[in-house]
């Protein structure tokens, strides 16, 4: 019976004139009601005079909000369309008198009784504005109202999904850029030490595989646990120092007061970035200092690297940053500052701190 209801009301939410259906059995019974309670007439007599009454409003209703309206107000034709406004409004008035008169009345009321001429009717403009235009356009305004109240609300609602839709879009082709790069990074590294023998194959081949578990079924949703994304930096950290010797020295340094919900992947960027243009390009005695904090709704993320001079405008790195910008704007709009710092020859700092929204 609860699904048979639920389908019911569906179907008049999917179905127009359903909708404008039900809009005029409400506004029927409202008026009869309204007789009743004030006792003027029978039940039959209130209801063969709304009905009466219920063409002037039909007409009025979507004279306006299917002609008038669109064809001069959105066309920025006012004049025409006060002029014609005028003329329809004393039209539908005297239109809803001449029923009442000449079908309500000889129904409901016992002859003998004088009728007006419809020149009086016409003429008779004081009866007209004060007894039959607020009958007949409190409904008409009350049409337009719900008309044009759904249908702004509909094109907001519209907007947000399309936005939203816009915004996973772009994000699904940023992480789409920067999945494949960590994988190709990581995967040579693997093969080097699968060419060297190296007893650590079986051990990196182990820590690609937490990490890709993590990228490819725990990344889906647009936040994901700061614990998940430290421990997969862990990982990340532990199989790229598998390629270096004692000459590579990181500190991954975690001060994190309670558990929040923070974007995926987004500081892995900055760590793949570091490794890739700090110690993979640097010969010497490269080093990378990482460090966590989250205090009283500001999360702090600070990323320190050595690099050769030469590369410090390496274009590869300036794309690869300005895709993490594109994600923190998406994700972070206003909430997020973004510190980039190579002044030094031989450093590379990066601070990110995110003030964090809690949703609930």
């Amino acid at each position: 019976m609860l699904n048979r209801a639920e389908k019911i009301t569906e179907h008049i939410q999917n179905t127009k004139w359903a909708k404008h259906f039900i809009f005029w059995l409400i506004v029927m019974f409202s008026f009869i009601a309204r007789d009743r309670m004030l006792d003027q007439y029978s039940l039959i007599a209130s209801f063969i005079r709304q009905l009466c009454m219920l063409i002037p409003q039909l007409i009025g209703s979507y004279l306006f909000a299917y002609y008038l309206i669109p064809r001069y107000i959105l066309r920025r034709e006012k004049f025409l369309y006060v002029v014609i406004s005028i003329l329809a409004i004393y039209f539908t008035s005297a239109l809803g008198r001449v029923l009442i008169i000449y079908l309500s009345e000889p129904l409901i009321r016992t002859y003998p009784f004088e009728q007006e001429s419809l020149l009086e009717i016409i003429l008779d403009w004081k009866k007209l504005l004060f007894n039959y235009f607020p009958s007949v356009y409190v409904v008409v305004f009350t049409f337009l109202f719900l008309k044009y109240f759904i249908y702004f609300a509909n094109t907001k609602q519209e907007e947000l999904k399309l936005k939203k839709e816009k915004v996973e879009a772009e994000l699904h082709i940023l992480k789409a850029q920067l999945n494949p790069h960590f994988l190709f990074n990581t995967l040579n590294n693997i093969y080097v030490l699968a060419i060297e023998n190296s007893p650590k194959t079986a051990y990196s081949i182990e820590r690609l595989s937490e990490i890709l578990d993590y990228i490819l079924y725990r990344c889906t949703d647009k936040y994901v646990s700061l614990y998940g994304e430290v421990r997969m930096l862990e990982n990340y950290i532990a199989l790229e120092k598998l390629r270096y010797d004692d000459r590579l020295q990181v500190t991954f340094k975690k001060d994190i007061s309670q558990d929040i919900m923070i974007a995926p992947l987004i500081l892995l960027s900055f760590v793949e970035n570091a490794f890739k243009h700090g110690a993979g390009e640097d010969s010497g005695s490269p080093k990378i200092n990482i460090s966590t904090n989250y205090q009283n709704g500001l999360f702090v993320f600070e990323i320190f690297n050595t690099i050769q001079p030469i590369n410090i405008d390496a274009p590869r790195k300036k794309i690869g940053l300005m895709n993490i910008r594109k994600q923190l704007d998406l994700l972070y709009p206003n909430q997020y500052l973004l510190e980039i710092e190579n002044t030094k020859e031989d450093v590379f700092f990066v601070r990110l701190k995110i003030r964090i929204i809690d949703e609930n």
